[in-house]
């Protein structure tokens, strides 16, 4: 569940500041060249887009990874089996002690 909440918010953010793409009509014909221009400078843009998603989610992985969840999950982890293992072995004591009764 925490996955599909990181990617939304992702989402949602990258769709907020994402700006409009349009290109100014020009009335001229364009020259064979022109165009090349054009589409290099469509794939400039969109390749800078991309890089400023690329790097917004890196941020947020970063600041994700700063609250040192994986810290908490492994400290949670250790105590839940701490205890756990404690009352597993006063389980297991009170039925050996019912089983084997003097």
């Amino acid at each position: 569940m925490n996955k599909l909440l990181v990617i939304t918010v992702l989402v949602a953010l990258l769709s907020l500041s994402a700006e409009s793409f349009r290109m100014p009509r020009q009335a001229e014909a364009v020259e064979e060249e022109e165009e090349v221009g054009t589409l290099t400078k469509v794939s400039g843009t969109i390749k800078s887009y991309y890089n400023n998603a690329i790097d917004t989610a890196s941020g947020y992985l970063d600041s994700i990874r700063g609250l040192k969840i994986e810290e908490k999950a492994k400290n949670f982890y250790t105590e839940t089996i701490s205890v756990i293992t404690t009352y597993a072995d006063i389980l297991h004591d009170q039925l050996y002690h019912i089983v084997y009764q003097k």
